[in-house]
C-alpha cells in the first residue's frame, strides 16, 4: 500500500506499523480519538491535542471518536459537554462519533470482576491516606496490603456489596494486583474503583462506585478499537499501566498503542484547568468565555480566528522534548490572519481636537477597505475639516527626526489631505486642547494631480461632527513573568490584565455586525461588540515581537 509521507514521529510509527501489516486484519483502518474530561472548558492546549489527532485521522482516512471521559461525577456536568463539542465545531473540525466514557460502566464493571476472578484485582479497606503511605519512593519499594491474600470468591462478594451500596464511601476500593516492588510507582496496585455516592450527570443515581481514569481509559480505547492513544507527555509513565489493563482485560490484538508528545506550553498563559476555574470560581474573570481567558472560548470571545489558533499548532509542531513557546508566536499567527482578512477603519484612543481653519462644508472621501485584498474595493467616509487625532500623534516639543505633527509641521490625514500645524491652544494646565491647522486642497488623497506639498507622516482620525463615542478594551497576559522557581500561579497573576478608557471611532465602527474584526489604522486589531454602547475591544497589537 502507498503510505503517506511522514511528517512526524507519530506519522513515523503508524506508516511502520502499517508496513508490518500489523492492521491488515481490520483492513489497515486507523482509529483515534480526543478524550477530554468534561469538567471544564477547552484551552488552548487542547487544540495542539485536537489538531494532532485530527490530521491522523485526515491522513490516513480513518476514524475518530469524541469521547468525554466522565468517571468523575463530581466535576463534571453538560455545560462542560456542550462547550466542548461546540469548540470543536468552530475549530472546523468534524468527528465521527460521540461517546462517553459512562456509555462503558456495564462493561467495565464486567471487565473489573474478570480481573478478579483473574486474580489480577483485589478488594482493599485501607484508607486513601493508608494506601499512599504504602506505596513507597523512587527507592523504596511499596508495603503490600494486608487484605491482598483475599480470595476470589471473597474479593467477588466485596466488590458486588461495594456496587450494591452496603459500604460507606471511602471504607472500600478495588486494586489491581500488580507488582509492589515495580521501579515505577503507577504499578504498585493502583486503584481500579471507589465508592463515591455522587450523582452522575448521564447516569444519575444507578452507580455507588466509579473507575478510576487510568483504567476506564484504556479500556474504553479498546472497547472502541483504538489504535492509536495519543497524549501528551506526562502520561509516559501511565503507558505500563494502560498496556496492563488492556491486556488483562482480554481484548484481541492489535491492541490500541499509546503514543506521548510534548504538551504546549506558552510564556505568560495559564493551561491548567483546575486553574482556570478557580479563576472563574473566585471572579477574577467574568467566566470561561472572558478574552483574558487562554479558553477556546475566550480566545473566541476575543476574536482569534480559528485558523491562526491550528495555523499556530502548526508551526509549533509535534515533538517529544518538553518546550516553552513564546506567546509572540501566537500573536504572530493571529495577526498574520487578520492583516490578510480584517477590514482597515479608523479610531482615536486618547482624542484631541484639530480644527481645519480653511476648510467649510463637507465631503466624502475615498477609504481603501483591505490594501491585502485584491478587488476588496473603497467605502465612503465623511470629513467636516474638524476631527479628532491621537494626543500621541502631536508633539509641542517634538525630538529629532519626529515625523508626525507639531507646530509649523505638515502630516497626512489618512485619505484625506495634508494638514499644516499653524496654533495650538491650551488649557490651564498647559495641556493642548485644540489643534488649529490649514489644509491644502490639492493633496487630497486619489488625486490624479501629484503636489507639491508633501509630508512625512500619516495619522489616522476621527470626523467630530460624525465619529462615535467609544468604550477600548485592552489585555495583557494573565500571568505576570515570572521571577523564581518556586513562584505558583497565585502570585503571578496580573491585576492590571485588562484596561478600560474611552475615546472615538467612526461611524462604520458602529454600523457594523457584532463580532466583526477590525485593523484600527496604526493601532492595532479590535473586535467589535456593543455592550451598553460601542465597544472596541483588543485582538493583538499591530507591532510583531516574533522573529519569523
Amino acid at each position: 500500500m502507498q503510505l503517506p509521507e511522514a511528517t512526524n514521529f507519530i506519522e513515523q510509527i503508524i506508516n511502520e506499523e502499517l508496513e508490518a501489516g500489523k492492521f491488515e486484519s481490520r483492513g489497515n483502518s486507523i482509529q483515534v480519538r480526543f478524550p477530554p474530561e468534561p469538567n471544564g472548558y477547552l484551552h488552548i492546549g487542547h487544540v495542539k491535542a485536537m489538531c494532532i489527532n485530527f490530521a491522523v485521522k485526515d491522513k490516513y482516512h480513518g476514524k475518530l471518536n469524541l469521547r468525554m471521559d466522565d468517571t468523575n461525577p463530581a466535576k463534571e456536568d453538560y455545560e462542560y459537554v456542550n462547550s466542548i463539542v461546540d469548540a470543536i465545531k468552530w475549530l472546523g473540525f468534524e468527528y465521527d462519533k460521540l461517546v462517553f466514557a459512562s456509555d462503558y460502566y456495564d462493561r467495565l464493571y464486567e471487565i473489573a470482576e474478570k480481573y478478579i476472578t483473574d486474580g489480577c484485582a483485589y478488594v482493599c479497606d485501607l484508607s486513601a491516606e493508608e494506601i499512599t503511605a504504602t506505596r513507597g519512593t523512587l527507592t523504596q519499594a511499596g508495603t503490600p496490603s494486608p487484605y491482598r491474600g483475599r480470595s476470589v470468591e471473597e474479593n467477588l462478594r466485596l466488590f458486588r456489596e461495594m456496587k450494591d451500596g452496603k459500604y460507606p464511601d471511602g471504607s472500600k476500593v478495588l486494586r489491581a494486583k500488580i507488582d509492589m516492588a515495580s521501579p515505577n510507582i503507577n504499578m504498585r496496585d493502583p486503584i481500579i474503583y471507589r465508592i463515591a455516592r455522587v450523582p452522575h450527570y448521564r447516569t444519575g443515581d444507578k452507580w455507588c462506585i466509579y473507575p478510576m481514569y487510568d483504567f476506564a481509559h484504556p479500556v474504553s480505547d479498546a472497547i472502541e478499537g483504538i489504535t492509536h492513544s495519543l497524549c501528551s507527555l506526562e502520561f509516559e509513565n501511565h503507558r505500563p499501566l494502560y498496556n496492563w489493563f488492556v491486556e488483562k482485560a482480554g481484548f484481541k490484538a492489535p491492541l490500541p498503542r499509546q503514543i506521548e508528545f510534548a504538551r504546549l506550553n506558552i510564556t505568560n498563559m495559564l493551561m491548567s484547568k483546575r486553574y482556570l476555574k478557580k479563576l472563574v470560581d473566585e471572579g477574577f474573570v467574568r467566566g470561561w468565555d472572558d478574552p483574558r481567558m487562554p479558553t477556546i472560548a475566550g480566545l473566541r470571545n476575543r476574536g482569534v480566528p480559528p485558523e491562526a489558533l491550528k495555523k499556530f499548532c502548526a508551526d509549533v509542531g509535534v515533538a517529544k522534548a518538553y518546550s516553552v513557546v513564546s506567546q509572540a508566536q501566537l500573536d504572530s499567527c493571529i495577526r498574520d490572519n487578520l492583516n490578510i482578512n480584517a477590514e482597515r477603519a479608523m479610531a482615536v484612543l486618547n482624542p484631541v481636537k484639530l480644527t481645519v481653519t480653511n476648510y467649510t462644508g463637507e465631503e466624502e472621501l475615498d477609504f481603501d477597505k483591505n490594501p491585502m485584498q485584491q478587488g476588496s474595493g473603497n467605502r465612503r467616509i465623511k470629513f467636516t475639516g474638524s476631527v479628532y487625532i491621537d494626543r500621541e500623534d502631536f508633539s509641542l516639543n517634538p525630538p529629532p527626526k519626529y515625523k508626525r505633527l507639531y507646530k509649523g509641521g505638515t502630516v497626512r490625514l489618512k485619505s484625506a489631505y495634508i494638514v499644516r500645524c499653524d496654533d495650538v491652544i491650551t488649557d490651564d494646565s498647559g495641556e493642548v486642547s485644540e489643534i488649529l491647522c490649514t489644509y491644502f486642497p490639492e493633496t487630497r488623497s486619489g488625486s490624479d494631480k501629484p503636489s507639491e506639498i508633501k509630508a512625512k507622516g500619516v495619522i489616522q482620525w476621527v470626523d467630530a461632527k460624525y465619529g462615535k463615542d467609544v468604550q477600548f478594551r485592552q489585555y495583557q497576559p494573565l500571568l505576570n513573568d515570572e521571577e523564581y522557581p518556586e513562584q505558583d500561579y497565585a502570585e503571578r497573576l496580573n491585576k492590571n490584565s485588562e484596561i478600560i478608557f474611552n475615546g472615538k471611532a467612526e461611524p462604520y465602527l458602529a454600523e457594523s455586525k457584532d463580532g466583526t474584526p477590525f485593523q484600527l489604522m496604526r493601532t492595532g486589531y479590535y473586535k467589535k461588540a456593543t455592550d451598553g454602547g460601542l465597544v472596541l475591544s483588543e485582538i493583538v497589537s499591530l507591532k510583531d515581537n516574533f522573529n519569523k
